[in-house]
């Protein structure tokens, strides 16, 4: 062959190549590639009639560029109407057996310009037979049956028209056909084609058979199931029940959903729990736990399936009678089970158990009762028994009050109580907050008797009766900032506006949860102080304190006197603190909660001090109907005066003090009429549930008594008294479970909160996390691998939750998915470190391959891990062996 012949070869090679890879993107174009006749309402396809043909043909002469394309017509059913086509830009050449090479030299030699349909009443010979087969291939072939002209179309290797033409009656419709086109695939085989059929099917916008076995389970009925119906309809039963085999070891003579569902959940369970399942459940138990796992992790974290996976569990644990199994085994064996939420109602009822009987040290799987409900909480089912577990676990930290001993002088009481005695008293609340959230909580009656007794009895009775007999002893001089001093010592000396937020009732516990809510705020930056309240601690009494004055005195009729002036309501607080500041003024709370920023603007510009009075706990508490509400108001006050700031910093207020009038003693039970204390004498005594002001103290077992003088720093010598203890005096009306004006430190201790904040904007970023474990090749199917989460949470590093597991190179999960909550405020990096389990899918891996172990931020699916390793796993045949 001559070197011209040679070069001519391999410039029409080379165009051909060209001319293919342009086709191909053409080609992707669906919509205008499908042509499809719809003749009967059975979906039965017809013939290609010859007016398809020809706009096929014309479509594909319309260009500049010369075309050749050839047409083997094997029946030779179109021989009788070849003349019949009307090429627009196009000649057709008829083909005979014996006349390829003069159709050679013709094309190639004599008219190397025309377009031309060269037809072949005869199959394509062989190559070796075939003398214009280099000319085909810088050309192009057309096919006048359906499968071939998907396959064409689609870029479809040829051995697998087979499939298409089986198939075929699928794409008889417009509409599947689009959707078929519209998956967009790169790479054909057999089980890709079918599973893109099942794909159109489910309506599935991916190529994946998990997330075809998510919709056919998850959206419709499992025993007549509609997509199920379909893939029977197009002879795609058979293919399903083939993959569910081949990918979860599923396999039946007679394969049905519903048991399939069974089996995916017993083997899930059978690789968490601790012992062998009864045979029961290990009937239905398949080899491929590790594409099982991931596969139900998967459908259980979605945000899209979560109650469809509800449904299907509590199906499957009904079916299979889960209660009589799970109540055989030891709780301690299925701790970490999350599938099923009446494990979290076994585990609810273990823990219940042991703290009836104060058995603070038991531990499930290693796990104290604290941790476990922690641990249970981030769980599947955590969010649906939330209040379940918070109450347990405050339960425990009263119950280990138990043996509380309170310190002997009133400094080391108070100093005791504001650095960690308090949080009894937080847990109590929060105790009660979580449940009266329960519609029904009698399963935790016994658990609430306990807690009230040792609450009262153990703890609080204590405290107070230690507290009061040191606080009488030193007549009231603890060591602590006095109330009347609040102006003096936190406002006079201020030099920019300050915004003073007195909320009512807002007791020393409570104003240390604001105080955490506020350090968690970016935009905040917050520290707390506390003082000693007037005596009384009653609202008249406290709030006049907070105002600038030089005396406080209380009148024979038992007003409060503010330098001489009766200070009981708006204005005329008002108008003392603007005797002592001119700019500056009064307002409440409510009146101002829901102002536009430009009206907030309008009353505060100008001002140098603003006094704002919030009531949300005195008022919910004080009465007899709503008393049991007082904890539910904690939390609201706690949050309507964080917005409150926020919404007074946009309106260019910058500096907050946050305090109370006085504090509160609240517990459930109410004392029985023999109980309050009664047989004084009322007449001339000014009286309160929890205080007397008279001439004279009275004069009873459990009383203390110091001068109004000794509290207010004057010779006043009427005489307080007060319940040594949480006592109450007997007086009408009102409620009796929330009470105040005494003498306690839950009483008089109240918080003084100082924050500045910032109308910048504040950088803030997730928490991140990090492998601590040094590995580099994944050799068992199971593996557990250490974490650390590298910084606590604070203000600008916020809690965040990841999605952790491994993917190939190409982006297909192969394990399960890891949940983690990074949400650690220790400040010891030790304390951060955890421990994640994977499990991965029954499968071959590719030593030379590249895997990753990575990580997501759920909140905005960025990626923030990415490990690479080797996964050198000796191979998992079909019976789960490793070989």
């Amino acid at each position: 062959m001559d070197p011209s012949t040679i070069r001519c070869r391999q410039y029409k090679q080379s165009h051909y190549l060209l001319y293919c890879s342009i086709q191909k993107i053409k080609l992707r174009k669906l919509k205008e590639r499908i042509v499809v006749t719809n003749v009967t309402d059975g979906d039965e396809m017809a013939e290609l009639n010859l007016k398809q043909i020809t706009d096929k043909l014309n479509a594909e002469f319309a260009s500049d560029i010369r075309k050749l394309i050839f047409w083997y017509d094997a029946s030779a059913e179109f021989s009788s109407d070849i003349d019949a086509i009307e090429l627009e830009n196009a000649q057709v050449l008829k083909q005979e057996r014996d006349n390829q090479f003069k159709i050679k030299y013709f094309l190639e030699r004599e008219d190397t310009s025309t377009n031309y349909l060269l037809y072949a009443p005869f199959p394509k010979p062989a190559l070796k037979d075939n003398h214009l087969a280099d000319t085909i291939r810088y050309s192009k072939e057309f096919f006048a049956d359906r499968a071939s002209l998907l396959a064409v179309d689609l870029g479809i290797d040829e051995k697998y028209k087979p499939v298409l033409q089986h198939y075929i009656k699928f794409f008889g419709s417009k509409e599947r056909t689009q959707k078929f086109y519209e998956l967009e695939i790169e790479n054909f085989s057999k089980s890709i084609i079918e599973t893109a059929l099942m794909g159109v099917l489910c309506k599935t916008k991916i190529v994946s058979f998990e997330e075809i076995v998510r919709t056919v389970i998850t959206d419709g009925d499992l025993e007549d199931n509609k997509y199920l119906a379909e893939f029977n309809k197009f002879d795609l039963l058979q293919p399903f029940w083939k993959m569910c085999e081949e990918t979860f070891g599923y396999t039946d003579v007679s394969p049905t959903l519903s048991k399939m569902v069974y089996t995916l959940f017993a083997t899930y369970t059978s690789k968490v729990i601790r012992i062998e399942l009864p045979q029961a459940w290990k009937n239905y138990c398949a080899h491929k736990s590790g594409n099982i796992i991931a596969f139900l992790d998967s459908l259980m974290n979605s945000l899209i399936y979560k109650e469809n996976f509800d449904a299907l569990s509590d199906l499957v644990y009904s079916t299979l009678n889960g209660d009589a199994i799970f109540d055989k085994l030891n709780v301690n064996d299925y701790t970490e089970l999350e599938l099923f939420k009446k494990t979290d109602v076994f585990i609810l009822k273990w823990m219940i158990d042991r703290l009836e009987g104060e058995d603070t040290a038991a531990k499930l799987n290693g796990h104290s009762i604290p941790e476990l409900c922690k641990m249970r909480r981030k769980m599947h089912f955590g969010q649906m028994y939330y209040p379940h577990y918070y109450i347990l676990e405050n339960a425990y930290h009263i119950i280990m009050s138990s043996r509380f001993e309170p310190q002997k002088s009133s400094l080391d009481i108070w100093k005791s109580y504001v650095a960690k005695d308090y949080i009894v008293d937080q847990k109590y609340r929060y105790f009660y907050y979580h449940y009266d959230q329960l519609t029904s909580n009698s399963p935790y009656e016994n658990v609430r008797d306990l807690v009230e007794n040792i609450y009262t009895n153990r703890y609080l009775d204590p405290l107070s009766v230690a507290w009061n007999r040191s606080f009488l002893e030193c007549k009231g001089d603890t060591g602590l900032i006095k109330q009347h001093e609040f102006y003096n010592k936190f406002i006079r000396h201020a030099k920019e506006r300050i915004v003073v937020i007195i909320s009512d009732a807002l007791r020393f516990e409570v104003g240390q949860t604001l105080l955490k809510k506020l350090m968690s705020d970016e935009k905040c930056n917050a520290s707390m102080n506390m003082m000693q309240s007037v005596l009384p601690s009653y609202t008249r009494f406290g709030m006049s304190a907070l105002l600038p004055h030089k005396e406080l005195t209380m009148s024979e009729d038992f007003k409060v006197l503010v330098d001489g002036k009766i200070c009981d309501d708006l204005k005329t607080r008002e108008q003392l603190l603007q005797s002592a500041v001119l700019n500056s003024r009064t307002v409440q709370f409510d009146d101002i909660k829901t102002m536009k920023i430009a009206d907030l603007k309008e009353i505060f510009t100008g001002q140098d001090v603003v006094y704002v009075y919030h009531n949300q706990i005195d008022a919910r508490g004080d009465k007899l109907n709503t008393e049991n509400e007082v904890f539910s108001a904690c939390e609201e006050a706690i949050n309507e005066i964080h917005t409150m700031i926020k919404r007074l910093t946009s309106a260019n207020n910058t500096r907050f003090i946050i305090t109370a009038d006085h504090g509160f003693i609240y517990k459930r039970d109410k004392l029985a009429e023999s109980d309050k204390i009664g047989g004084f004498d009322k007449k001339d005594a000014f009286v309160g549930r929890r205080y007397v002001i008279a001439n004279e103290a009275v004069a009873a077992e459990g009383i203390g008594s110091v001068t109004l003088g000794d509290i207010l720093g004057n010779h006043d010598e009427r005489v307080i008294s007060v319940p040594i203890g949480s006592d109450i005096f007997k007086v009408a009306g009102g409620g009796q479970n929330f009470v105040h004006g005494g003498s306690s430190l839950q009483e008089m201790l109240i918080p003084v909160i100082d924050v500045k904040t910032s109308k910048a904007h504040t950088e803030t970023k997730s928490v991140s996390i990090a492998l601590v474990s040094l590995i580099h090749k994944i050799t068992n199917l199971t593996t557990n691998l250490d974490f650390i989460q590298t910084e606590a949470v604070s203000d600008v590093n916020k809690e965040t939750t990841y999605k952790v597991y491994f993917i190939s190179g190409d982006n297909e999960k192969i394990s399960n998915d890891n949940m983690y909550v990074a949400d650690k405020k220790d400040e010891d990096a030790s304390k951060r470190v955890f421990r994640l389990k994977f499990t991965f899918k029954n499968k071959k891996y590719d030593k030379s391959r590249k895997y990753y172990l990575v990580a997501y931020d759920e909140k905005n699916a960025l990626e923030v891990l990415r490990h690479e390793v080797q996964m050198d796993l000796a191979f998992a045949d079909d019976f789960g062996f490793n070989l």
